[in-house]
């Protein structure tokens, strides 16, 4: 029992499993930011523009419910199609959220590399001079000697 809590703490403090456990709750926090826009202002506006429809309140009634006058025997039986309709919204948005996030940083990944990349490589080294450039030097070294005389 010793032998297996020990490898249950080894995996548990495994950098993976921490970064993963952030990564969790980042994506749930995330999730209810995203679910806050469609509900507050992606579908409202939808609702405008559809002529005021709630489309969460949406359904398909298949089996009336049965009453027994203000009593209720058996509820009503519903597709939800509404409610289904606005998830999808939910999860196009989220989906398109995490595209736009993760392309973000890779940008600023490869960006980084790039420059990285740049700081490692050495500067290139002069290139050789041509032999025209060479008997000009030398032009000049002797021009120089002969005024030092």
């Amino acid at each position: 029992m010793k032998k297996f809590f020990s490898e249950f703490k080894e995996f548990a403090m495994r950098g993976n499993v921490v970064d993963m456990a952030v990564g969790v709750i980042i994506g749930a926090a995330f999730g209810k930011i995203v679910s806050s826009l469609v509900n507050d202002i992606i579908m409202p506006l939808i609702g405008v523009v559809t002529g005021g429809m709630n489309f969460t309140d949406y359904k398909l009634v298949v089996q009336k419910a049965v009453m027994d006058g203000q009593e209720i025997i058996k509820p009503e039986v519903t597709m939800n199609w509404g409610a289904w309709v606005q998830t999808v919204v939910d999860f196009l948005i989220v989906a398109f959220c995490i595209f736009v996030m993760i392309k973000f940083i890779n940008n600023l990944r490869k960006k980084a590399e790039r420059q990285k990349e740049a700081e490692a490589e050495p500067a290139p080294a002069a290139p050789e001079p041509t032999k025209e450039e060479q008997l000009l030097a030398e032009i000049r070294d002797l021009l120089k000697e002969q005024q030092k005389k």
